[in-house]
């Protein structure tokens, strides 16, 4: 049977599963480093991440009665569970994953109503709550290059093998750490801290603090198929980078440079694989830029004052919350009215109105 619809006929050369299947093109090549760099551990943590989320939005759609095909062909858990897993330890416990995977997709996402109803970017709600509720298994990381074998580790994720012998510390968490016992920023980042190092990224961390350099490059890829816009991640990074600047020329010894804060953590993660997310996100150019300002700037002010090492999943929830704000304050012009609603007059009009 045709269904005959009224025109106009509008097609759109994107859809929704073909955005996911992009974005998460863009996430292979630092997903594949971050697996060389930490060995079967990772890979493990990442197969469970996307598998529990999957399980879980099938089984939150049956209990709504709600098509489950066509949700999950959609590819939108997949590509939750996937930043998920690029925001936890390589070597966390496959519960982790598990728990933070459902979090994600039937709270944070299919209890707002499902795809494009959250209020929140699920996986860093995910990422949060995570973090409050198990910050011992979340904050546990290795050196890079601590690659155990397919045995020891299916022990490692399945078996809780132990990590004390090789556990390290994230960047952002040891100059933390070395603030908190009174030394100052050159002897926190001595030893520890390499700009070129730090952009090819061989050191500890999550899968998406690794190597800042190609998630820029996915960043680029996703920019040259308009798959997202500039406007929120350069506000982002600019966020980050112009109180740094400020700060480390008024007090070089205690801030650290924008490079530093640009190349650290999940900065670059969330400025281009994040931010740009268009359900949690502003819908007008200058809304994407202070939302992006926003979630720079806060994501400043938690590193370097506040109790986590890290600050950008709170603060992308917190920017979050204010998109409908900002959403209804910033609004598109439309054509043939004034910005505030009223329709254009001629110079016709004006006068048969006189």
């Amino acid at each position: 049977m045709t269904t005959i619809a009224h025109s106009p006929h509008a097609r759109a050369a994107n859809s929704v599963s073909r955005i996911m299947a992009t974005v998460m093109l863009a996430l292979v090549p630092v997903t594949l480093f971050g697996f060389w760099l930490n060995g079967w551990p990772a890979v493990y943590l990442w197969t469970v991440s996307l598998a529990a989320a999957l399980v879980g939005e099938a089984a939150a759609l049956k209990f709504q009665r709600r098509a489950v095909k066509p949700a999950l062909l959609d590819g939108s858990g997949v590509l939750t569970a996937w930043l998920l897993a690029l925001s936890l330890p390589p070597w966390a416990p496959w519960w982790i994953a598990v728990v933070g995977s459902l979090f994600a997709v039937v709270i944070a996402k299919q209890v707002f109503g499902g795809l494009g109803q959250n209020v929140f970017n699920p996986a860093m709600a995910a990422r949060v709550m995570l973090l409050i509720s198990f910050p011992l298994e979340m904050t546990i990381w290795v050196p890079p290059m601590s690659q155990p074998g397919l045995l020891d580790s299916l022990a490692v994720t399945f078996g809780g093998g132990q990590l004390d012998a090789v556990s390290s510390a994230s960047l952002l968490g040891h100059v933390k750490t070395e603030f908190s016992r009174g030394l100052g920023l050159e002897q926190a980042l001595a030893g520890h801290y390499a700009p070129l190092e730090a952009l090819w990224g061989r050191r500890s961390g999550s899968l998406g603090e690794t190597s800042a350099l190609l998630i820029f490059i996915g960043g680029v890829f996703l920019l040259a198929r308009r798959t997202i816009t500039w406007h929120a991640p350069v506000a982002m990074l600019a966020g980050v980078a112009l109180p740094a600047l400020l700060m480390n020329l008024v007090a070089p010894e205690h801030y650290a440079d924008p490079v530093y804060h640009l190349l650290s953590g999940g900065v670059m993660l969330a400025a281009f694989f994040i931010v740009t997310d268009p359900v949690t996100s502003p819908n007008t150019a200058l809304g994407q830029l202070l939302f992006g300002l926003g979630c720079g700037l806060l994501t400043y002010v938690i590193r370097t004052w506040g109790s986590y090492p890290e600050g950008v999943a709170f603060a992308v929830m917190l920017m979050n919350a204010a998109t409908p704000l900002i959403d209804r304050n910033i609004k598109p012009r439309i054509y043939g009215r004034t910005r505030q609603g009223a329709p254009l007059m001629t110079r016709h009009a004006k006068k048969d109105a006189a």
